[in-house]
């Protein structure tokens, strides 16, 4: 029998046969052997020990179509990115390593700003329109107002989705208004430090209709895109391309040279606000090489 693994956790998967429900697996001796870890999102073939109890052992695992490093997650169409529009504000610099870091693994993405009913329309497409600018796709809703649910369902539709965002953003009252049934855990926003507590403490996958899912991932608060250098940073801002014919030197790292065109559509077609992240994140990178 065929599914797809729903869930893991300490070492138990949970694989969804369609028509047929959720079983309980272990992984066979030979994965541990050949340090083959089965993800959430894994296709796989069980062998089923126990009907009555849903009961089976993962016996081969499907070819994967992609796997994330962070989440580690597996056969995505798509990854959501969820952050709130206010309460807590959003981290911009979180956003951009985020689309890096999806941007490097070629996995498109959507931007949704949640709690749009806690600013005007004027402040909320101050920095919407900074990402629809670089090519993004860029929803906006409201889970107290249920605004914008629709267009986020036909977004998602026919896709298996990861969604992440940092705590406190409203992203599993946002996956409660998609799928009713699967009420999740909410954690209210601590008023001391406008930040959410943890409520999502594993990757799990949930069916919003029968070929489209939704991969709701734990809260992130810092991101590390290993094996990348600096200096291939600059491809990851999609922005930039278009600028860089016009850099004097062939491989400008758009910091300190002089004549880059990057630099000189600052203001313009590219962000301040995205480019001073791509200068934190490069020193960043920079940093670590020497360790």
């Amino acid at each position: 029998m065929q599914g797809k693994i729903v869930k893991g956790i300490s070492g138990f998967y949970y694989v969804h046969i369609a028509e047929f429900g959720i079983y309980e697996c272990k992984a066979r001796g030979v994965f541990r052997n050949q340090k083959i870890r089965p993800l959430v999102g894994d296709n796989v073939e069980i062998a089923v020990l126990d009907e009555r109890e849903k009961k089976g052992n993962i016996e081969r695992m499907l070819p994967r179509k992609n796997e994330l490093i962070r989440p580690a997650v597996a056969n995505i169409d798509m990854a959501l990115v969820i952050f709130a529009a206010a309460k807590p504000a959003p981290s911009f610099n979180l956003l951009d390593r985020f689309l890096v870091m999806m941007e490097y693994q070629k996995v498109p993405v959507t931007i949704c700003f949640n709690k749009t009913d806690l600013v005007t329309e004027e402040e909320l497409h101050v920095f919407g329109d900074i990402y629809e600018a670089c090519g993004y796709s860029v929803l906006y809703t409201s889970t107290k107002e249920e605004r914008g649910i629709e267009e986020l369902l036909a977004v998602l539709e026919g896709k298996t989705t990861a969604v992440a965002g940092p705590s406190g953003v409203g992203k599993s009252s946002l996956i409660n208004c998609l799928q009713p049934e699967h009420r999740m855990e909410t954690g209210a926003v601590s008023r001391k430090i406008s930040r959410g507590r943890h409520t999502t403490r594993h990757s799990e996958i949930i069916p919003v209709e029968s070929d489209t899912y939704i991969m709701d991932t734990p809260g992130f608060s810092t991101l590390y895109v290993p094996g990348l250098a600096k200096e291939e940073l600059g491809r990851y801002y999609r922005e930039f391309a278009q600028f860089e014919p016009e850099c004097r030197f062939r491989g400008c790292s758009h910091i300190g040279e002089p004549d880059c065109g990057v630099k000189a559509a600052l203001g313009g077609k590219v962000s301040r606000l995205r480019y001073e992240n791509y200068r934190l994140l490069y020193e960043e990178l920079k940093a670590a090489e020497k360790y």
